[in-house]
């Protein structure tokens, strides 16, 4: 049991690094699953690859909520307003993969959560990363409040990339962002609010075809979803605090360099 817990450990950790450093966390999950591998039931693994993602949107919900909450009697009336209109266009944002992908959840799963569609992805998008950061323009929107619930939707579509594996769903929203006008520390802060509403419907539509189907979870089982959640929460707090700080200095260059190196690698490992 020891060894299982060490390696709910692991996954947690890798969430809690990759779910917001643009480099996928479900592309580095899967190849974490290929060379380390649980005993539980494969419907209950599954589960726990989309629960623990949970325990890091809760981080979101921790470092940010001063900023998030519509009904803290801290904030005046104006700021609440704000707060109200910043979750409008969250919810704007995200409502394109909300309504491909629960038309689409099956079926992407049975064909592209293969390590050769994430290589690939990991591949094509390190070099998108490359190349905008070389041909970025000045950007005019330098916070939350000035994104357009217009220029929202258009993050949101850029989000639906990510329903392919390998992509990075902050990745996709943060350079969707950039290419809209937006500041490398203002995408990186929508594309963490819009983790939310995202992360949090995937976990509980998982959770509820789960359930539908007749699974119920052992003791262990639910010991261990705990375990990879906590962790992925821990981690998660660190790794925001580190790319908020580490975006207001740099670019995104180094992301997209890991992101062709690790796809690289993953194609020799596996195809050669």
């Amino acid at each position: 049991m020891w060894q299982e817990i060490l390696r709910a450990i692991l996954f947690g950790i890798l969430e809690g690094v990759t779910e917001w450093l643009p480099v996928s966390s479900t592309g580095h999950l899967i190849l974490l699953r290929d060379v380390l591998t649980f005993s539980m039931r494969p419907a209950v693994f599954e589960l726990f690859e989309v629960v623990i993602q949970l325990g890091a949107i809760l981080a979101v919900a921790v470092l940010f909520w001063h900023k998030l909450g519509p009904f803290s009697r801290k904030k005046t009336a104006d700021e609440r307003r704000a707060t109200r209109a910043l979750w409008g266009k969250v919810f704007v944002a995200v409502l394109p993969s909300a309504v491909l992908g629960l038309l689409l959840d099956d079926w992407l799963d049975a064909h592209f959560y293969r390590a050769r569609v994430v290589a690939a992805m990991l591949i094509l998008y390190g070099v998108a990363f490359l190349i905008i950061e070389r041909r970025a323009r000045t950007p005019y929107l330098l916070d939350t409040e000035s994104i357009a619930p217009r220029t929202a939707f258009g993050i949101g579509l850029f989000q639906l990339l990510a329903l392919i594996p390998g992509t990075s769903r902050s990745g996709a929203t943060i350079l969707g962002g950039v290419l809209l006008g937006l500041s490398r520390p203002v995408a990186a802060e929508f594309s963490f609010f819009l983790g939310i509403p995202t992360m949090a419907g995937a976990g509980i539509l998982k959770t509820v075809k789960f359930f539908a189907e007749g699974n119920l979870l052992a003791r262990d089982e639910l010991l261990l979803i705990a375990v990879g959640t906590l962790t992925a929460f821990a981690v998660s707090l660190a790794v925001i605090r580190f790319l908020m700080d580490f975006v207001r200095r740099h670019s995104f260059g180094a992301f997209g360099a890991y992101r062709i190196a690790l796809g690289g690698a993953v194609l020799l490992t596996y195809f050669i």
